[in-house]
């Protein structure tokens, strides 16, 4: 069973929030045209790097720490570049625990030039770059969906 499942924009079968809004960090992190994704253990499912503002963060601090965390890269805050800001109230996760929380999502930006050597953190089971066209055969989490599609498939 999964740890987590997300939800977004789905009145009719999203649960209610249990939790105040949590702020996170993520990362359209890319490399010669390919989107960098992680696949998740706590879902099974590929999602982009990131995860929550610790109390003392900002977004850029955030992912940053997150980048050391799960891909072993110690990228300076300064390097990413503020994308947008997606704060839908619909944008739900519900854990295993009974928590459920809203998300409020900074995505930052970070292209590379070459591919980096990359370590996978226990929180992931793959990293992976992925083509446009690559991204039609898996499954992305849903709440980081909507962010792939506006801020990498859409763009190229």
């Amino acid at each position: 069973m999964a740890i987590v499942t997300f939800y977004n924009c789905d009145p009719k079968d999203a649960p209610k929030t249990t939790m105040p809004a949590h702020l996170g960090a993520n990362a359209i992190i890319t490399c010669k045209g390919r989107l960098l994704l992680e696949k998740r253990r706590d879902s099974d499912i590929w999602g982009l790097i990131g995860g929550g503002c610790k109390k003392t963060e900002t977004g850029r601090e955030a992912i940053a720490r997150e980048t050391y965390e799960e891909l072993g890269l110690r990228i300076p805050k300064e390097k990413f570049q503020k994308l947008a800001v997606y704060d839908n109230p619909g944008r739900i996760a519900a854990y295993r625990d009974g928590s459920i929380w809203r998300m409020v999502i900074v995505v930052y930006g970070l292209d590379f030039a070459q591919e980096p050597a990359m370590r996978i953190s226990a929180e992931s089971k793959d990293l992976r770059f992925f083509t446009k066209e690559e991204l039609k055969d898996i499954e992305i989490a849903i709440t980081h969906a909507d962010i792939v599609k506006e801020q990498f498939v859409d763009k190229l």
